[in-house]
């Protein structure tokens, strides 16, 4: 008989999240190595959903670009030009995997509450309750001018509307209540009057109507977020079911997990009501020492000498191709008017405090521009043998720094393929990671509540989903237009 291990007190070990990530807008993936091929290609997103769900992840993730970036006025190569469109791509994952959950990030600017509610129900519903879908905005005309609304909004308007396009949604999807499923035996019809009325009337949208599609297995998608700022980490706190971080160092995790967890009770929320991912690498090889020297080399490749300097360029606004990327910084002070990466959120706005951490930073460690730019860039995050890598990402989250990870891998689709047939295994031997699927929804992977409508539908949450005394959970609840500054900070299109 197999034992699962169990942690203190006897309490079974703390269970982590995983979900994998195809990039798709940064210089993540080294398209130098020819086991790299397409970010077109169905079968490549196929492939890598289909190895993180043989991996037991929980999710499979795709960020979005509404617009190609230009660097100095051109089209930048360096990193993905080109990607199909998520909700798309998503569902041809759906359809070739059976549990693993499916998460596209979807604007809130330049879309339409109505649209983007129905795509994502059909979506769930497609994959029988997987969706999930990460609120982001747009920062820019720049982007703006392929809709025809650059500039159409103030940047803090944007996050309003943002918050109401999200409570739309849920209205939405809401309308479709239980007194509304009774379907007639005969024709197997909805025969409900009342299914789908809404009707809507705010400051950025006036719509009333009927919605289209029936609640899904799972009532609504999961919602996710990020964003490091005080109004993201309260938009988190209100509204959000998954937030991305950036954070690699475990004594920063530790404290953005301890803020952002200590501000779900105002909304009447438990601390796993939220879960929080930060974005992840991994490198694995035989011996830590074998480990190291091939992160070393992978990160060299995602950052080339022409990356390193259009990266400084970005942060200079100036034109620094004279410069050696192996040699000292500029001396020339930046130009922060200018924009000479345009469609990079990274290096959009702080960019004179920026060059002046990154001066510092150089100064004090002897580095050279492209030493500098793979600094700031955070290297690998997890990099040794299977066990030191299976350690670290568990002690990670035993110390409070995270619930799980989003991993990105620097290959395209075989990326993850070392961490899911090594790591893994080490993993589910130590009781921190599930050794099967037990429920089919990705609220049931992940620990989430079943919206309450569902429960009251079917009488129960079917897959042993905890819901409050209430039927009720934070995100029922309509957070201001002032505390979803960040609903967009995952990632302006990121």
């Amino acid at each position: 008989m197999t034992r699962t291990p169990s942690g203190r007190n006897g309490q079974s070990p703390r269970q982590i999240r995983l979900a994998a990530q195809l990039p798709g807008v940064h210089n993540v993936t080294v398209w130098s190595d020819p086991r790299s091929t397409s970010q077109i290609s169905v079968d490549n997103f196929a492939r890598l959903a289909r190895t993180a769900e043989r991996g037991r992840f929980d999710f499979f993730f795709l960020a979005e670009g509404l617009r190609l970036r230009e660097h100095k006025g051109a089209i930048y190569e360096l990193d993905v030009a080109g990607r199909p469109e998520n909700l798309t791509m998503l569902a041809a994952v759906a359809a070739v995997t059976t549990h693993l959950g499916v998460a596209a990030t979807v604007n809130a600017t330049f879309n339409e509450p109505y649209e983007v509610a129905r795509r994502l129900a059909t979506l769930d519903h497609l994959s029988g309750g997987r969706a999930a879908w990460n609120v982001v905005t747009s920062h820019d005309a720049f982007t703006g001018a392929n809709f025809r609304r650059g500039g159409f909004l103030a940047e803090a308007d944007r996050y309003g509307r943002a918050a109401e396009f999200l409570a739309t949604a849920r209205e939405l999807w809401d309308s479709w209540a239980r007194r509304d499923l009774s379907a007639d035996p005969v024709s197997g019809r909805f025969a409900r009057a009342g299914a789908g009325a809404f009707a809507h009337h705010g400051r950025h949208f006036d719509i009333s109507g009927r919605f289209t599609t029936p609640r899904s297995p799972q009532g609504r998608p999961v919602i996710i977020q990020a964003g490091e700022s005080e109004a993201g980490r309260e938009f988190a706190a209100s509204d959000a079911e998954v937030v991305f971080s950036k954070y690699h160092r475990l004594d920063e995790a530790r404290a953005f997990y301890r803020d952002v967890k200590g501000r779900l009770a105002r909304y009447g929320r438990a601390p796993e009501d939220l879960l929080i991912m930060p974005a992840a690498s991994v490198v694995v090889a035989d011996t830590d020492a074998e480990a190291a020297a091939y992160a070393d080399e992978i990160t060299r490749a995602q950052v080339s000498p022409q990356t390193a300097i259009a990266h400084l360029e970005a942060v200079w606004g100036r034109d620094l191709s004279a410069y050696d990327p192996d040699g000292p910084l500029p001396d020339v002070e930046p130009e922060p008017a200018s924009q000479f990466l345009r469609g990079h959120s990274v290096f959009r706005t702080g960019r004179a405090a920026t060059a002046r951490r990154w001066r510092a930073l150089a100064e004090e460690r002897g580095l050279s521009i492209r030493e500098l730019v793979i600094e700031v860039g955070g290297g690998q995050t997890f990099v040794g043998s299977p066990r030191t890598v299976a350690d670290a990402v568990d002690h990670f989250v035993r110390s409070g720094g995270a619930d799980g990870f989003v991993f990105a891998a620097h290959l395209t689709p075989g990326g993850l393929d070392d961490f899911v047939d090594r790591v893994v295994p080490l993993l589910q031997e130590k009781g921190v990671l599930r050794r099967d699927y037990t429920g089919t929804t990705l609220r049931h992977h992940l620990g989430l509540r079943h919206a309450p409508d569902t429960e009251r539908r079917t009488g129960s949450t079917g897959e042993g989903e905890h819901t409050s005394s209430t039927g009720r959970t934070g995100a029922d609840k309509h957070t201001s237009h002032e505390a979803t500054a960040a609903a967009a900070a995952t990632g302006e299109s990121s």
